[in-house]
């Protein structure tokens, strides 16, 4: 029963990650359309709990409603681990994450109260994919492959590798939220190349943010080409290699739809995808570290005999 139990928290948890992740999606959609004040008022929509969904009200309206439907799942997650799960770390990881939900719910209405304050803009942005985090996390701490005995047979190193490049695809992300909002997406026209330079003049602070971008985009994939690659010459456990494969894919996949919303000229669809792949890169790296963590070899101590070391001596 007990074993039961943990399954249908695992499988409610990774339902609420994958909620969050469509979440995710619908914010874009009201930065890329510039819906973000379509509905001027908070918590109301034009005074209704329910407005006619039209236009840039489609977009914000509805992710209003998905970021309730999302807080009430994260409500029903922190509840199930507070009263379901014996591991303390991990009821405080439910409780961390419905203190995010809560917060982030807070900054979305700060957000629109206030006209779209940057800092609070790309907080708002950056507590969503902490949010995210969290909700993965959960699905893979209350998983049974987690539970399940494992060999550990990875290389210390392995573990701090991956969670220094899950730090730097967050610092990227960062980046990105902050030239989302500043409208920099732009700033430098043309791809791959900046204005026709290797280093382009940075003359404005919206030139600067985004040639950081794609600087950090340079960094993010030689972090996660250089993790995957460890990876696959140290461990032979599918459980780790997979999200570590899945992760080369994503930044190839990522760096790719950067280029077409430059090219598209910040087309809604490349845009909106361009950032949740980047979630999907980030919740990726978060689980091949929370993985190798799990599996990192410890060299056993061997004692030998009181016999052997007497002969060696001798």
């Amino acid at each position: 029963m007990a074993q039961r139990s943990g399954s249908g928290l695992h499988r409610f948890a990774a339902a609420t990650a994958g909620a969050t992740f469509v979440l995710l999606f619908l914010g874009g959609l009201v930065t890329s359309t510039g819906s973000g004040l379509a509905v001027p008022d908070w918590p109301l929509s034009f005074g209704q709990v329910f407005p006619p969904m039209v236009g840039g009200v489609l977009f914000e309206h509805g992710h209003r409603l998905a970021a309730t439907a999302v807080g009430c799942l994260t409500v029903m997650l922190a509840l199930w681990t507070v009263v379901g799960e014996a591991r303390a770390s991990v009821r405080a990881l439910g409780l961390l994450a419905l203190l995010a939900v809560v917060l982030q719910g807070v900054l979305g209405g700060i957000t629109v109260l206030y006209k779209l304050p940057l800092a609070v803009s790309v907080t708002h942005a950056c507590l969503a994919q902490t949010f995210f985090c969290l909700t993965v996390a959960l699905a893979i701490v209350t998983s049974p492959a987690w539970s399940a005995p494992r060999p550990r047979r990875s290389p210390g190193a392995l573990g701090v590798l991956a969670g220094l490049t899950t730090g730097a695809v967050f610092g990227q992300l960062v980046l990105g939220a902050l030239m989302r909002h500043m409208h920099a997406g732009l700033a430098i026209p043309d791809f791959p190349l900046a204005f026709g330079r290797l280093v382009p003049p940075l003359v404005t602070p919206h030139i600067a943010v985004h040639f950081a971008h794609r600087i950090g985009a340079l960094v993010v994939a030689v972090a996660v080409g250089s993790t995957a690659v460890h990876v696959l010459r140290h461990t032979d456990d599918p459980w780790v290699r997979r999200p570590a494969l899945l992760a080369g894919g994503l930044v190839v996949l990522q760096v790719t739809l950067g280029a077409l919303t430059i090219w598209s000229r910040r087309a809604v669809l490349a845009t909106t995808t361009h950032l949740v792949v980047g979630a999907a890169l980030l919740a990726t790296c978060l689980v091949l570290t929370l993985r190798a963590t799990r599996v990192t070899l410890i060299q056993p101590r061997t004692v030998d005999p009181v016999g052997v070391r007497r002969r060696a001596l001798a």
